[in-house]
């Protein structure tokens, strides 16, 4: 019964992390490209659009995220 209401909040994290990215970023290029300070835009505001998204995928896709992160960070030897 709550189906829709687990599927539309995904929804609508992928809609704000995606909307996030294009605003704080765009915000932080055009800071960076300008000569002005990026110091106030915390690190935090620019993770958190990428958190939205990542709980707004299927756990599938969520656990292909996590598997590439690992094997990417994966130093061989």
């Amino acid at each position: 019964m709550a189906h829709w209401l687990i599927n539309g909040c995904k929804k609508c994290l992928l809609a704000v992390g995606a909307t996030g990215v294009v605003i704080i970023y765009g915000g932080f290029f055009y800071l960076l490209l300008s000569g002005r300070s990026t110091a106030p835009i915390h690190w935090f505001y620019l993770v958190s659009p990428w958190l939205c998204i990542y709980f707004g995928l299927p756990h599938q896709q969520q656990h292909d995220v996590i598997d590439w992160l690992l094997k990417k960070f994966k130093f061989n030897k």
